[in-house]
């Protein structure tokens, strides 16, 4: 048998003597070892990423015979490998010719959820703006979100489109250029940008905080960005005391496409998100402070906290 740490081989005497020991040694014991088996944790299955999959062709047909298409394509956290399992939903923006949306966006919107919720009656279908949600199934990774989008030309070489702004006009967006500046800043750090996204993320869903998952994933690139290396634990306790201390105020786009983009949906929802914020930066200094004091365990007491008991458990 072979050393789930180390990868020596082990005899099956020493397997034997060792007992329960072996399940242990597999189990985390130092904080990266722990950030290592939550990341685990928090990436989708291959079942979720094919359940995600699995109704595209059949969505692409009814937009394709009720309005003609120009593209379609997935966006958001699935389609950049940020997502979160059991709590991502899948995206895909429709771009529809013209002469089909309407001067009021809202008014697209309910068109398109009128078309796709004739042809899955029993889903429930419903607008939640910028998107048209077409919830399947149980699972959350079947959940499906158009958005319907206009094409109005390209910028540096990337599509660029007119989406709902969720009060009947329309804004600018451009997922190619979005993914491209997080996927940029990912392969720098060979795949540990996109890693800190999702320990972004993850707090946001586990402590159900009201801040934009697009949000936190361009600041934590653009931080990232500036950094020549990544270490989860630190730069973690980092974001979130840059995130309090700028007040969740809004970003400039780094792709200059969208202007500014907003943390929150409202006022009340940024109040919750900063009494989170406030809660999880603390956490997170605690957790960093116990480390550097070689208290392990009480750090990961920390974490645990910060993540609602999510993070991995620690073992001596």
């Amino acid at each position: 048998m072979r050393n789930l740490v180390t990868g020596d081989l082990e005899s099956p005497v020493s397997k034997v003597q060792s007992g329960s020991n072996d399940l242990r040694c597999a189990l985390p014991r130092t904080i990266d070892e722990g950030f290592r088996d939550f990341l685990t944790k928090l990436t989708p299955s291959s079942i979720e990423s094919e359940a995600a999959k699995r109704h595209r062709a059949s969505i692409e047909a009814c937009l394709q015979s009720n309005f003609g298409l120009k593209r379609f394509v997935r966006i958001g956290s699935f389609g950049n490998g940020t997502s979160i399992s059991g709590f991502s939903d899948v995206d895909y923006l429709a771009s529809l010719p013209t002469d089909q949306l309407t001067a009021n966006s809202t008014s697209t919107l309910v068109k398109v959820r009128a078309a796709l919720d004739t042809r899955f009656p029993t889903t429930g279908v419903c607008v939640r703006c910028p998107a048209v949600a077409v919830p399947f199934g149980t699972s959350v990774s079947e959940r499906t979100e158009v958005v319907p989008a206009d094409d109005v030309g390209t910028k540096d070489g990337y599509k660029v489109y007119d989406i709902s702004d969720c009060a009947g006009g329309w804004m600018r967006s451009s997922p190619d250029a979005h993914n491209a500046y997080v996927r940029g800043v990912d392969q720098k750090f060979g795949g540990r940008a996109k890693a800190l996204i999702r320990f972004l993320k993850a707090w946001k869903y586990y402590r159900n905080v009201p801040i934009s998952s697009f949000y936190l994933e361009l600041r934590v690139a653009k931080y990232a960005a500036d950094e020549s290396s990544i270490q989860y634990d630190i730069d973690v306790r980092i974001i979130l005391a840059q995130l309090l201390s700028a007040d969740l105020a809004a970003m400039q786009d780094p792709m200059g496409i969208c202007g500014l983009i907003p943390a929150c949906k409202s006022q009340a929802d940024r109040e919750d998100a900063l009494s989170k914020l406030t809660t999880a930066s603390t956490r997170a200094d605690k957790a960093r402070e116990c480390t550097k004091e070689g208290k392990i365990s009480e750090a990961f007491d920390w974490w645990r906290l910060l993540y609602d008991n999510a993070f991995p458990t620690y073992y001596l």
